[in-house]
């Protein structure tokens, strides 16, 4: 009978453990839906670590604020997309102690004014009663931050003349496309990493107000328990981060163009072992 009782606790004990294995094996990441930047490089990440680090992996749509809290709380283990320092500044500010920050995986990250690349204007202040742009900059959603800073571009730079037209991000996509079919003049509300740059030549316009503030980095942020939980993934984020635009810009265009965001992450880490190895060394 006591054989049985320590055969039954051993097998009890080793069921506890395997079941402990198998929790920590899985991983969460937090990202949000509407922002292509954070789609790519999330499924990206996921596909990475499940391949190469052998760990399940957990997508959860969030928005901003509660990607934030979910990692600050460890309910989430990671978020691949902290817009710092400006950004998501108040979030860092609020969270800074409960989270670790693991480096950026995109270090150019910005928003502003966007022109087609054959259009003249090369500053904000190039906008100045030039009619080909008829008065109007198509924004994105109101009320988000490059919708803010344009208002107050408009009354920095002078632009009396023209009207910032709120709108979203399809809609402003939508025009930008009509324009560079017709080889028009248009201004847009923008930011970087995104998947127009990939699509077509663009280009911001200098703003020497710095109405728009420096450029950002996008970085990879972990809960307080993830190098104890997954040592090997924290050692991933700490090299994770894309080499330019264009190379983020693949896989969001072939998400925009209509592939699953994990289909358009397996193929790309299909197509480039070497960047991979650079960041797992497998």
């Amino acid at each position: 009978m006591k054989i049985r009782m320590i055969l039954g606790a051993g097998a009890a004990l080793a069921l506890a453990i395997s079941s402990t294995l198998a929790s920590a094996a899985e991983v969460s990441i937090g990202y949000v839906e509407g922002w292509s930047d954070s789609v790519a490089t999330t499924n990206v990440a996921a596909e990475v670590i499940k391949q190469k680090l052998g760990y399940d992996v957990k997508l959860q749509s969030v928005a901003a604020g509660i990607m934030w809290q979910g990692v600050a709380t460890g309910k989430l283990d990671m978020m691949l997309s902290a817009w710092l320092p400006g950004t998501h500044g108040e979030y860092w500010a609020k969270n800074k102690d409960l989270v670790v920050d693991y480096g950026p995986n995109f270090k150019d990250a910005k928003i502003g004014l966007i022109v087609p690349e054959y259009a003249t204007a090369k500053t904000v202040e190039d906008l100045k009663g030039d009619a080909s742009y008829k008065g109007k900059i198509t924004g994105i959603d109101a009320g988000s931050g490059v919708m803010l800073k344009t208002d107050q571009a408009i009354k920095d730079y002078g632009l009396t003349d023209y009207k910032l037209v709120a709108s979203s991000g399809a809609g402003m996509i939508a025009e930008l496309t009509r324009a560079e079919k017709r080889n028009e003049s248009i201004v847009v509300t923008g930011w970087v990493p995104h998947w127009m740059f990939a699509k077509w030549k663009l280009k911001f316009l200098e703003d020497p107000k710095g109405v728009y503030g420096a450029a950002e980095t996008v970085d990879n942020i972990g809960s307080k328990d993830l190098a104890t939980k997954a040592p090997e993934v924290v050692e991933f984020l700490k090299k994770f981060s894309w080499k330019s635009k264009d190379e983020i810009g693949e896989v969001m265009l072939a998400i925009q163009d209509g592939a699953k965001p994990e289909a358009a992450a397996k193929d790309w880490v299909a197509k480039h072992p070497d960047r991979v190895k650079e960041w797992t060394g497998k």
